[in-house]
């Protein structure tokens, strides 16, 4: 478990904001979102998600609290 990844992530959440692969890839040098999402929500953080489709047709997860 990456435990700063996960309270910088927990962060920019916890400021309304969300949060994309790409985005904590580019903002966070995660590749595992997937991974620190879970990792949050076994700390009982009730992270949401909802996905979306991308200009080319590719469907995206995007995460908020």
């Amino acid at each position: 478990m990456n435990q700063s990844q996960n309270n910088r992530i927990l962060c920019h959440l916890m400021a309304g904001k969300k949060l994309t692969p790409m985005k904590a890839l580019l903002k966070f040098q995660t590749m595992r979102l997937g991974a620190r999402i879970y990792d949050l929500r076994k700390q009982g953080y009730n992270i949401q998600k909802e996905t979306f489709k991308t200009l080319t047709g590719k469907t995206v997860a995007r995460y908020f609290l």
